[in-house]
């Protein structure tokens, strides 16, 4: 892959974002520089973020468990923007010939024109307080491949930054714990650094030192850790 390749991506996300509309966020992440950031994006103002913002927790839960081993693309599932919108998601792996993903082309659809529109015409048409009783139906999101099944209950958080994306994974995985982070046995720590892990947690830079703060120890437990529990 080269950087005329990628180039050729960045096109297509200003072309997708001008078809499609202000209502959808077209997303170019690139995956060879090490920094797993933004590179290229179109209506940004939906998730609030820019070029340089970090990949997402499901792309590195995606990539983490190589999900694009067997697909190509996994579609529709629940993104959360940091001021709470709920976005409609899905991330289509750029691969290379030998099947690696190099960038993930990523492209978010922001329904709440569309409901708010749709509240309006039930009352229209309904008297009273009526349609404001009516259930809301809302179907079931396909994946867009029957490979992915599992994939309809991602939930996707949109950070600005790669501090805040590595508290989010770490809040997510240690929820439920009651004993403080410092104080956990060994065995305790290595089950809440496997989860970190396949959540993804560890392909961001500056992971290990982040981790090993939390639980006031060296990074070299954090590696010795990893070590355990990929072998």
């Amino acid at each position: 892959m080269t950087a005329t390749d990628l180039q050729q991506y960045t096109i297509l996300v200003d072309f997708l974002g001008k078809t499609l509309g202000p209502d959808y966020e077209v997303v170019l992440q690139d995956l060879t520089n090490g920094n797993n950031a933004i590179v290229a994006i179109a209506n940004g103002h939906i998730s609030g973020r820019r070029i340089g913002s970090p990949l997402t927790n499901a792309a590195l839960q995606m990539l983490a468990s190589k999900t694009y081993e067997n697909n190509d693309f996994v579609c529709n599932y629940k993104g959360i923007t940091e001021k709470g919108r709920i976005l409609r998601s899905s991330t289509m792996f750029l691969k290379d010939e030998d099947g690696r993903p190099f960038a993930l082309l990523c492209i978010n659809f922001d329904d709440s024109r569309y409901q708010e529109l749709s509240q309006k015409l039930k009352t229209l048409i309904h008297p009273d307080n009526f349609g404001a009783a009516l259930p809301r139906f809302d179907a079931p999101l396909s994946t867009g491949q029957e490979a992915a099944p599992a994939h309809t209950s991602l939930t996707e958080n949109f950070s600005m930054d790669i501090p805040t994306l590595m508290q989010k994974i770490f809040d997510d995985c240690i929820c439920g714990i009651t004993t403080p982070i410092d104080r956990l046995n060994q065995y305790e720590r290595k089950d809440v650094i496997s989860r970190l892990n396949e959540q993804g947690l560890f392909q961001l830079k500056g992971a290990i030192s982040f981790v090993a703060k939390k639980f006031s120890c060296s990074t070299a437990t954090i590696y010795r850790y990893l070590s355990e529990i990929t072998t």
